[in-house]
């Protein structure tokens, strides 16, 4: 017995901030790219008072997290077959890794420290 198309796709559920979802059935191999630019392409109709100018300010997140534009479906373990949930921002630019935030903070701690003793 033949499997659906589905089977070996997985089906994106999107949220906006207001609240409102889509799906969108996407391959494996698709990448955050793709995704957004697809979703800009394909803007639904009851999202149409929440469209955007670009697909590049279309942002998704996954757990908490903005999922960079080369990250594929199946990077993030996505089940085929599934429906997963993410979420659809609209932001110009990505939020700085925390990790990142924190190492910037002690290097500019360390280089304000100055004390000269003649």
């Amino acid at each position: 017995m033949l499997q659906p198309l589905f089977a070996f796709q997985i089906c994106l559920r999107l949220i906006l901030v207001s609240g409102k979802t889509h799906e969108f059935i996407f391959s494996p191999n698709d990448t955050v790219y793709y995704i957004t630019q697809h979703v800009y392409e394909h803007w639904p109709e009851d999202w149409k008072d929440e469209a955007v100018s670009s697909h590049n300010i279309l942002k998704l997140i996954y757990h908490g997290r903005f999922l960079h534009g080369n990250v594929s479906l199946s990077a993030l373990n996505l089940e085929t077959g599934k429906r997963s949930v993410m979420h659809l921002v609209s932001r110009e630019n990505l939020p700085e890794p925390a990790t990142q935030g924190q190492r910037n903070r002690e290097k500019i701690n360390q280089q304000s420290c100055c004390c000269c003793i003649v």
